[in-house]
């Protein structure tokens, strides 16, 4: 699980990023200003994976805490910024930040950035997880309730691409497309059918009253909310 230090003094962006960042299977510490971003990483950056940081602070700004990380750590930096703040972007990035994102921000933007940049500096997300489901994407495995339950490869791969797009409306194409690409051969509407229910079975409660994998009439199938 990657653990994010997030600097912002906007309490409501704390209160729902913190949320969702946490369904999405990341650890949040969360700090206010620049004295304690500071002070978090003078005591424990080794702790840490990657810094979101907004710019504007009520007691400093972001790119002190910057530039106190890029010159001490080997921590990726994100910044939040105003939208259309061209300089805050281009200060942040001479500064060496990997990245930035312009408030209001769409959640999964950032969080595909996030998994971008984490990947890039070698830390990608070992586990996902989903409720009682967990899959480690380093040792193949996947687990209910702490059990380790046996999935085919096809199945695998179709669980760990809802885990990784919990949240949103996957239609049938997007996931034909998808185990197309993974199978390396042409994978049909009613073979999706059947792998679908092949995995309900395995994952389920109930299969006929589904709750991980939802069917969202007339769109497709959803996990998460």
């Amino acid at each position: 699980m990657a653990h994010i230090l997030l600097v912002e003094d906007d309490r409501s962006i704390v209160t729902n990023l913190t949320e969702f960042l946490q369904k999405k299977g990341f650890s949040i510490t969360a700090v206010d200003g620049q004295r304690k971003a500071l002070q978090i990483l003078d005591e424990s950056a080794a702790e840490f994976d990657l810094i979101l940081l907004d710019v504007s602070l009520a007691d400093g700004n972001g790119f002190a805490i910057c530039r106190a990380a890029k010159s001490s750590t080997e921590l990726p930096v994100i910044f939040l910024t105003a939208s259309g703040d061209e300089y805050s972007v281009v200060t942040g990035l001479d500064l060496g930040a990997d990245d930035y994102i312009s408030k209001p921000f769409r959640p999964r933007e950032l969080v595909s950035r996030i998994h971008n940049i984490l990947r890039r500096y070698g830390k990608s997300i070992s586990v996902l997880e989903y409720k009682n489901l967990s899959a480690d994407i380093v040792r193949g495995t996947v687990k209910k309730d702490g059990q380790e339950i046996v999935l085919s490869a096809l199945e695998y791969r179709l669980l760990l691409y809802f885990l990784n797009n919990q949240g949103i409306v996957l239609t049938r194409s997007r996931l034909l497309e998808a185990l197309w690409d993974i199978a390396g051969e042409f994978v049909n509407d009613n073979t999706l059918t059947v792998y679908i229910k092949r995995l309900r079975e395995k994952i389920e409660k109930d299969p006929q009253n589904p709750l991980l994998i939802k069917t969202v009439r007339g769109l497709g199938y959803k996990m998460g909310d």
